[in-house]
């Protein structure tokens, strides 16, 4: 009977030599994320960031605008020149607009539609300076309600009087001040007209026409009647809510490396755990600096590619590091080292298929995909490939120097430290048995 044959990619048996050349390929590393780090300073003198941060770390609002034929469902395209014009004369900042694509139902079926995405700084209708100044105008023209209260979260000012609040009297109030009031649903209309019980007190919310409607007006302005703007989605986030999200996702890489290296410290040894920390160092640090060379948006999504990728560096590692553990007691006749580089090359056809079958997929998901679909498959491209470099050529020389550096009795020479030698005549790495004879892995 024939015996099945399987294709393999390495053929078992191999004997690449790894460990032999881990100080060029650590320096290597080395060289690399510091670049990656230098490239963040760069970015911060020549673009004035260290990163592209998206809106979830630096703040603002994200407004995505449809342009559809008026009083119909059919979207149009719209010149961005008009529509960056249109902001410009508004005395718009900081603004940056961009094409945007999604599918929307017509009479004739489903079409992609072509709108604009602006991103602004700002994050509501009015500054800081404005809300103070518009808080104080109404204490000062509504004293007769007896105000208790009045505060502004986001495009909506909180009053609490003793008095019943009027929308009319509002409304005007708020014209005055350029701001447009947006009409009381039943509910607020009884909160601000009727008492509490107990209290006797009256709540009115007063909502004005946010940062996304003011920009709309001003390019309906623009465009005329024969287009009709749409908001089709508004995102927006605070500065101080960026810079904590900004923070916490920096905790949350940090956090995943510590309980990372319990679980390889309980899971192994000591020896182990620094190699996989050192190692998921790098994959970060490279991931960041491709996302700062090419001027990627850094998101939330990212930070998750992140995550995805210290996951899978750390399973790749744990391949690795089991198969050493497992050949230290079957191989007890050989050198550390030897014992590394032997298990890696075990190890290897599986890491390459396993690495490509993920970079693959990614790879579509980055050429075909859009927006945050493509920001989460770039990370992943980088990281799988860093990944599974660093989990050859930088955790396994970590454990090894680790090793020999504590694990290894001083004064047993070569035989037990697994040191390399160089022969008179050969340029690969050659272990030294003690016994006078080299052989090589």
């Amino acid at each position: 009977m024939a015996k099945d044959k399987y294709r393999e990619l390495i053929q078992p048996g191999s004997t690449f030599e790894f460990m032999g050349r881990a100080r060029l390929w650590f320096t290597l590393s080395v060289i690399v994320c510091v670049a990656c780090i230098g490239v963040l300073f760069v970015n911060k003198a020549w673009r004035g960031d260290y990163m592209n941060w998206s809106t979830d770390f630096k703040g603002g609002t994200e407004i995505v605008l449809g342009f559809y034929e008026k009083g119909g469902q059919r979207p149009v395209e719209v010149d961005s020149g008009k529509v960056r014009k249109a902001l410009g004369d508004a005395g718009v900042e900081g603004f940056d607009v961009s094409d945007y694509t999604w599918k929307v139902e017509t009479p004739e079926g489903e079409v992609e539609a072509t709108g604009l995405l602006i991103r602004t700084p700002h994050f509501g209708a009015l500054t800081p300076q404005q809300q103070e100044r518009v808080t104080d105008d109404f204490v000062k023209q509504f004293a007769a309600l007896k105000l208790l209260k009045a505060s502004w979260s986001g495009d909506n000012l909180h009053v609490r009087t003793k008095a019943a609040v009027s929308w009319e009297a509002t409304r005007d109030f708020m014209a005055k001040h350029g701001l447009t009031l947006k009409p009381w649903e039943k509910e607020d209309l009884q909160r601000a007209t009727a008492a509490e019980e107990g209290t006797g007190e009256y709540n009115a919310q007063l909502s004005v026409i946010g940062i996304e409607g003011q920009y709309r007006d001003a390019i309906q302005k623009e465009l005329g009647d024969e287009v009709e703007v749409r908001v089709i989605n508004v995102y927006g986030v605070g500065a101080k809510a960026g810079d904590k999200l900004r923070n916490d996702g920096v905790a949350s890489l940090f956090y995943a490396m510590l309980l990372i290296m319990l679980y390889l410290v309980v899971r192994f040894d000591i020896r182990f755990a620094p190699g996989a920390v050192v190692a998921l160092l790098h994959d970060a640090i490279v991931v960041i600096g491709a996302f700062a060379l090419t001027w990627q948006e850094f998101s939330l999504t990212t930070v998750a590619a992140i995550l995805t990728i210290i996951g899978y560096s750390v399973n790749d590692t744990v391949i690795i590091f089991d198969r050493i553990r497992e050949n230290t007691h079957k191989l007890k006749d050989k050198k550390f080292i030897r014992i590394m580089n032997i298990s890696i090359n075990e190890t290897l056809s599986r890491s390459l298929l396993t690495s490509l079958t993920v970079f693959v997929t990614t790879l579509m998901m980055n050429i075909f995909g859009t927006g945050l679909v493509r920001n989460f498959a770039f990370a992943m491209n980088v990281g799988v490939l860093v990944g599974t470099y660093s989990s050859i050529f930088i955790a396994s020389p970590v454990a090894l120097w680790i090793h020999n550096r504590f694990y290894t009795r001083a004064g047993t020479g070569a035989a037990k430290t697994g040191r390399l030698v160089r022969s008179a005549d050969a340029d690969e790495p050659i272990e030294d048995d003690g016994d006078g004879a080299n052989g090589r892995v």
